[in-house]
C-alpha cells in the first residue's frame, strides 16, 4: 500500500532520517524528517497556475509545534493550540528567508510550506529540522526550486565550535547561530553572540556550511529516488524587452533626474510622477498598468545598481562607507523610567523602558516546559513611518523578528538577574523609517536602557549592511537605505560593542555570496558600528547612578524556608495585607528569596520591617511591642514580632494582684512585653510588670 523511500546519515553524534511516502501522500511533497528523537512532518502544495493579474510569488511557511510531541496538553481555556507563538512565528520567517530567493523568477504559483513538530525528544531543536524537511519536501514536489538547501545550528566554547549542540551542550557556550545555504554559499544567518570578533563569527558562518553539505547530498540522493516530474514554468506574459524600450525612451531621463534627488520625499515625488507620466502614454492595449509598473520596478532595480558599481555614489549622495548624520536623545518622556530618540537619517525611533517586578515576568508555555522570561522587547511599526495609511492591529511577522533580533543583540548584555532583580519591558516605536529600523531599534534600546539605570557594561549598537554584485563586480554598502534593501542583493545586519558582535543576521536575494564578500562585509559594519557608539557616547556614556525616581526601588532580603508560609499566610492572607497596608509588592521564591519593590523608599522600608518581624524568633530577656489580640480571664494574647502570639498571664500584667484582665486591657490596646520562656507545649510566655519594673529601676538608678 506504501511506497516509502527512507534516507540516514550520521550527522553531529545523531542520526538524522528523511522519509517520503508514508504520510501525507495528497500533498505535492511530504518529508518525515527525524533528528534524535525529533520529528517534523514537512509537507509543500503549490497550485498548478498563477491567479490572473498576479504579479507577485505568494509563498506562505507555516511552521507549528503540537503540545502532544512532547507529552503535554496545552494550557488555557480551550485546551488546543490556538494562534502562532513568537518561536514559531520566528522559526516560520526562519524557513522562509532561505528558500524565498530559490523559486525561479516567473513561477508565481501560490505555495504553501507548513512544518509540524510531532515528536520533541527536549534534546534537539526543531528548528533546524523543520529547515531540512522543508527542503527536502520542497526538492521532490516537483514545484520549480533552485535547492536544496541545508541548515545547521553552531555553538562556541572553549575555543570549538559546536555542530548542532544539545540544551546541555550549549551551555556556557559563546554563540547560539543558525546558518542556512545551498553547496555554493551561505542564504541565511541568524545568531546570538556574547561579543565575539569578527573573525570568529566568520568561521562560525563557514563551519556551518561545510557541516551541512553531506545533508544537501542526503536530500539530493532522496530527490534521485522520490522526486517527481518537473513542472514547466510559464512562458512570459508579455515581451518584457519591448517594454523596456518603451520605458527607457519615454521616462529614463525622468528615473534619472528622481534619483538625482537625496531626499526620500522629493525621490519618490518625481519617481511618482514618472510613473504617472508612463501610464498616460502607453495605451492599455498594448501593456497593462500592472506590467508597466513591473517594468518601472526593474528600470529602477538597474539604475540604482549601475550608479553604485559605476559612480560609487548612492542614492542619497553618499559613498559606500559613510553612516549617516546621527542624532541621540535621552530622557524625553518624563514619566517613563528610561526613554531615548535614535534619529539616523530618515529612521528614527522613540524607545521606552519600563522596570517592574517578577510579578511582570512573561511566562511562556513552550514544548520544553514552562519558563519565565525577565526581558521583553516590543517592535512596533505604524504605517505612518514611512508616509502611509495601513492596518492597525496585532503584531505581525515583520514586527515580532525585528523586535527578536534587537533582543538578541542587547540581551548578552544585561546584568543578571541576582545583580539586578528587575524585570525589564522594552518598546521601540518606529516614528520614521527608510532603512534598518531594527538596527535604530538596538541602538535605541542601548540608550533607553542606560537611561533609566540598568547596569550595563557597555553601550550596543547596530548597522545594516546591503550588496550590490554583478558579474563586472560588486560594492557593500553600509548603513542601508529602504530603497536599496529593495533593489540590493543582501540586507546584513550586525549588532554589538566596541568589544565584538553580539547579533548578526543575513538574508541573500541571490543564489549565494563568497566568503570574501562577507569578510568585508563585516570589516566595513565593524568600522559604522565604531561610528554609531561614539556618536551615541555623546547623549550617554555610561548607564545612570541606579534607577530612575519613577522606577521601583527592589530590596531583596533571605528568609528560611520553614518560615515562607509564615510570611505568605492562610490563603495569601498575610503577603496581601502587607502590600494593601503598605503599597510595597512582595514576591517570594521556592528558596525564601524575598523581593520587595516600591516606588515610596518609606514604603519599602515598612514592608521589609513587617516581613523581619514575621520571621524573626523572639528571643528570652528581650522586650517586644506587640498588640493584644485577645483577652480571656487569665490573661491577654498578645501579638508581637508580626506572628508571634504569646500570653501575658493574668499575674504578669501588673506588680499587684489585679480582679479582673478587662479592667486593664482590652482587644487592640498596644503593649510593651517581655519574653520570659516557653513553656512545655512550646507557647511563649509574656510578661508586662516585668517591663514596668525594669523601667522603674532604670528610673531610680537615673535619680
Amino acid at each position: 500500500m506504501f511506497k516509502v523511500y527512507r534516507k540516514e546519515m550520521e550527522w553531529g553524534g545523531r542520526t538524522l532520517t528523511l522519509e517520503t511516502g508514508r504520510v501525507a501522500r495528497q500533498a505535492d511533497g511530504a518529508v518525515l524528517a527525524t533528528y534524535g528523537g525529533t520529528t517534523v512532518l514537512c509537507t509543500v502544495v503549490g497550485a498548478k497556475s498563477p491567479k490572473p493579474g498576479q504579479d507577485f510569488f505568494p509563498l506562505t511557511v507555516n511552521y507549528q509545534e503540537k503540545t502532544f510531541a512532547a507529552g503535554k496538553i496545552p494550557g488555557g481555556f480551550f485546551k488546543r493550540e490556538g494562534r502562532p507563538s513568537e518561536k514559531e512565528t520566528l522559526v516560520s520567517r526562519l524557513i522562509d528567508r532561505p528558500i524565498r530567493p530559490l523559486f525561479p523568477e516567473g513561477y508565481l504559483c501560490d505555495t504553501q510550506v507548513i512544518a509540524t513538530v510531532l515528536s520533541h525528544d527536549l534534546e534537539n531543536n526543531p528548528d533546524v529540522v523543520a529547515m531540512i524537511g522543508c527542503s527536502a519536501a520542497l526538492t521532490i514536489s516537483g514545484i520549480p526550486f533552485l535547492g536544496p538547501i541545508a541548515a545547521a545550528r553552531v555553538g562556541y566554547k572553549e575555543g570549538k565550535f559546536l555542530l548542532n549542540p544539545t540544551p546541555s551542550d550549549q551551555f556556557g557556550s559563546q554563540l547560539d547561530l543558525v546558518v542556512a545555504g545551498t553547496q555554493q554559499g551561505v542564504l541565511m544567518v541568524e545568531s546570538e553572540a556574547q561579543q565575539l570578533p569578527e573573525s570568529v563569527m566568520l568561521d562560525a558562518v563557514t563551519f556551518g556550511h561545510t557541516s551541512f553539505q553531506p545533508v544537501i547530498d542526503l536530500i539530493i540522493s532522496l530527490a534521485e529516488s522520490a522526486a517527481k516530474e518537473p513542472r514547466d514554468l510559464p512562458p512570459p506574459a508579455y515581451d518584457k524587452k519591448a517594454l523596456q524600450a518603451k520605458l527607457k525612451s519615454l521616462i529614463g531621463a525622468d528615473i534619472a533626474a528622481g534619483y538625482g534627488e537625496t531626499a526620500k520625499q522629493a525621490r519618490y515625488s518625481k519617481l511618482d510622477a514618472a510613473e504617472a507620466k508612463a501610464l498616460a502614454s502607453i495605451p492599455a492595449e498594448e501593456f497593462t498598468a500592472e506590467q508597466i509598473a513591473e517594468g518601472i520596478e526593474l528600470m529602477k532595480y538597474d539604475h540604482v545598481r549601475d550608479m553604485i558599481l559605476d559612480t560609487g555614489k548612492r542614492i542619497d549622495g553618499r559613498d559606500t562607507k559613510t553612516v549617516r548624520p546621527i542624532v541621540c536623545e535621552i530622557g524625553i518622556l518624563p514619566r517613563a523610567h528610561g526613554s531615548a530618540l535614535f534619529t539616523r537619517g530618515e529612521t528614527q525611533a522613540l524607545v521606552v523602558t519600563t522596570l517592574g517586578t517578577g510579578q511582570d515576568e512573561q511566562i511562556i508555555d513552550a514544548l520544553e516546559g514552562e519558563y519565565r522570561e525577565s526581558f521583553m522587547l516590543h517592535y512596533n511599526f505604524p504605517p505612518y513611518s514611512v508616509g502611509e495609511t495601513g492596518r492597525m492591529g496585532s503584531p505581525g511577522r515583520r514586527e515580532i523578528g525585528h523586535g527578536k533580533l534587537a533582543w538578541r543583540a542587547v540581551h548578552p548584555l544585561l546584568p543578571a538577574k541576582d545583580k539586578f532583580p528587575y524585570t525589564i519591558r522594552v518598546v521601540s516605536e518606529i516614528t520614521e523609517s527608510n532603512g534598518s529600523s531594527s538596527m535604530a531599534t538596538v541602538c535605541g534600546t542601548s540608550l533607553s536602557l542606560m537611561d533609566a539605570g540598568v547596569p550595563m557594561p557597555a553601550a550596543v549598537a547596530g548597522i545594516a549592511m546591503g550588496l550590490i554584485k554583478e558579474e563586472r563586480g560588486f560594492a557593500v554598502l553600509t548603513d542601508i537605505l529602504g530603497d536599496e534593501d529593495h533593489l540590493g542583493d543582501m540586507d546584513f545586519k550586525v549588532a554589538g560593542t566596541a568589544e565584538g558582535i553580539t547579533a548578526l543576521q543575513m538574508d541573500i536575494k541571490i543564489t549565494s555570496i563568497t566568503p570574501e564578500i562577507m569578510r568585508i562585509a563585516l570589516d566595513q559594519a565593524k568600522a559604522g558600528r565604531h561610528h554609531i557608539l561614539g556618536e551615541m557616547a555623546k547623549a550617554i556614556g555610561v548607564a545612570r547612578d541606579g534607577v530612575n525616581q519613577n522606577a521601583p526601588r527592589i530590596t531583596t532580603l533571605k528568609v528560611p524556608k520553614d518560615k515562607i508560609r509564615e510570611v505568605i499566610g492562610t490563603g495569601g492572607k498575610v503577603i496581601r495585607e502587607i502590600c494593601e497596608v503598605t503599597g510595597a509588592k512582595v514576591d517570594i521564591e521556592d528558596d525564601g528569596t524575598v523581593k520587595v519593590a516600591a516606588v515610596d523608599q518609606k514604603a519599602a522600608e515598612a514592608a521589609v520591617n513587617w516581613i523581619k518581624s514575621i520571621v524573626a524568633e523572639p528571643e528570652i530577656g528581650a522586650v517586644y511591642t506587640g498588640k493584644v489580640v485577645k483577652v480571656v480571664d487569665f490573661g491577654a494574647f498578645v501579638n508581637f514580632l508580626g506572628a508571634k502570639d504569646g500570653l501575658v498571664h493574668i499575674s504578669e500584667i501588673k506588680p499587684m494582684r489585679i480582679e479582673r484582665v478587662s479592667d486593664f486591657l482590652k482587644v487592640g490596646d498596644e503593649v510593651r512585653v517581655k519574653v520570659m520562656g516557653v513553656d512545655d507545649r512550646g507557647k511563649i510566655k509574656l510578661s508586662m510588670k516585668a517591663v514596668d519594673q525594669a523601667t522603674g529601676a532604670d528610673l531610680q538608678q537615673a535619680g
